[in-house]
């Protein structure tokens, strides 16, 4: 299966998630999220808009979106080299299910329904399935989209734009995760996330927007469950 297959599986469930849970966003961000040289340490306004962001989350039972997305490799070095744009429709529900359809480059998908993880490759005519239980959702910054979790008790937070009306947060777990840490562009006011940034354990960088965002739709169980279609490979992997 390919690399970028197996990133969308173990990187998004573990961040890009999280920042699809506020409300939509008026427009795209004027400015990407701060570089992590220009973080500032934890402070009460770091604090105050963080506990906007968890209220907006808390409000949501269910969203679909659009998104785009573009990863920075590593293995570019300092300069950095940008995959292929990706794009698709992502869809969330409380508690801790999830599906993603990527459309562009290539047809892909990543499904769970909170306790199974598929990734499948409909090139390779492959789908890899992962038992993830509670233990590993609850590691995830997905957790306090998908119905457990508080902010402030997962990350240190902190913000070098306190005044500004879209303020970048800096957030670090507080315990093993399968990222570094992420930064999140907040619309200061209203605790509406318009931007992410995700920072792996391998030095790669992922960037996604969303865009015409649905709320609290009610989707059926069977989304966020999949079917291995006839002539493809199922690779079962160990559990988290």
């Amino acid at each position: 299966m390919p690399v970028r297959a197996v990133a969308i599986g173990l990187v998004l469930i573990g961040a890009v998630a999280s920042a699809a849970g506020g409300a939509p966003p008026a427009s795209a961000p004027d400015r990407p999220p701060a570089s992590p040289e220009a973080s500032a340490p934890a402070s009460d306004c770091a604090a105050e808009i963080a506990k906007r962001v968890q209220t907006t989350y808390d409000g949501v039972t269910d969203l679909a979106a659009s998104f785009e997305q573009q990863t920075r490799s590593a293995a570019f070095g300092q300069a950095g080299g940008f995959d292929a744009p990706a794009s698709g429709q992502v869809l969330f529900a409380k508690p801790g299910r999830m599906r993603w359809r990527y459309e562009r480059p290539e047809p892909s998908e990543v499904v769970s329904n909170g306790k199974t993880l598929w990734i499948y490759d409909p090139a390779a005519r492959e789908v890899q399935v992962l038992e993830v239980g509670e233990a590993f959702l609850s590691a995830a910054a997905i957790q306090f989209l998908l119905g457990s979790g508080r902010i402030l008790d997962s990350f240190d937070v902190a913000t070098a734009d306190c005044g500004d009306s879209q303020v970048t947060l800096r957030l670090e777990p507080k315990e093993a995760a399968t990222y570094e840490r992420l930064e999140l562009v907040v619309d200061a006011a209203k605790g509406r996330i318009v931007a992410t940034r995700v920072f792996d354990l391998l030095g790669n960088v992922t960037d996604v927007r969303f865009s015409d965002l649905r709320f609290n739709q009610a989707p059926p169980a069977s989304e966020f469950e999949f079917v291995t279609p006839a002539g493809v490979q199922e690779l079962r992997l160990p559990g988290s």
